[in-house]
């Protein structure tokens, strides 16, 4: 896990003069601004409260859709964490566990939830929802991170059923989300991260871009990777290293 956390601070330090994203200056105001970021245990209910406050209003900035897949936009608040894959249902993949809450209009990634409550479980990615990804350095991206891809098919990899079957370890678990005001919060039960609750973490805000290449499949090694950090906004430590602990 220092490893790990090596990496992040390395990444920060480097992602500040990597070159600059215009698509990514478009959302780059107070709403990714953040002012401060904890977690709460609440133990007579059995679970965490992840919350993110800002200096605009969270949750209100959404990507502006592009009509495809390749290329639409991902934007992120997102927890990374010293918690193990394990704990998540990744078993024991390499990576940063993180847990993103993300809005993108382009494409459905929770297919078993059905956010807006309109009957189609296949229209909502626009509101905001919960991943858990790992991420792991990518030098093709000048954010410095990606979500860790796999050849689909390989009987090695290990996920939740609630994940969304694309060749990548993330998830959809279906956490609940409140926005209001300056703050985005996310609920999630103890069980769900292995009853871990001395971990540490810190906040991220972030633009992000799907890449499946010309031809939509995004087989093998891509010049892009399927789902990367092309901007940080803020890091709510300055620094990256995961300073923070579990109320």
């Amino acid at each position: 896990m220092k490893k790990s956390i090596f990496i992040l601070c390395f990444i920060f330090f480097n992602y500040t003069v990597s070159n600059a994203c215009d698509k990514c200056g478009t959302y780059n105001n107070s709403d990714f601004k953040i002012k401060s970021a904890t977690i709460t245990h609440k133990a007579d209910l059995g679970i965490t409260v992840w919350d993110i406050k800002v200096e605009g209003t969270a949750g209100k900035t959404m990507p502006k859709p592009v009509g495809q897949l390749n290329g639409a936009p991902v934007l992120a608040y997102v927890f990374p964490t010293t918690l193990k894959s394990s704990d998540i249902g990744f078993g024991q993949a390499e990576g940063i566990v993180a847990l993103a809450l993300t809005s993108h209009p382009d494409f459905e990634d929770t297919p078993l939830w059905d956010e807006n409550l309109d009957g189609n479980y296949l229209n909502d990615g626009l509101v905001w929802h919960a991943h858990w990804v790992l991420l792991v350095e990518d030098k093709r991206v000048a954010g410095g991170l990606s979500v860790r891809e796999f050849t689909k098919g390989d009987p090695n990899v290990i996920l939740p059923p609630t994940n969304p079957g694309m060749a990548m370890y993330m998830d959809s678990p279906g956490f609940n989300i409140v926005s209001k005001g300056n703050s985005i919060k996310v609920i999630v039960p103890n069980f769900r991260i292995n009853n871990k609750t001395n971990f540490k973490f810190d906040a991220v805000s972030c633009y992000m871009e799907v890449s499946t290449g010309a031809g939509g499949s995004h087989e093998g090694e891509g010049k892009k990777p399927m789902l990367g950090v092309y901007k940080v906004y803020t890091v709510a430590s300055g620094n990256l290293s995961l300073p923070y602990s579990v109320k």
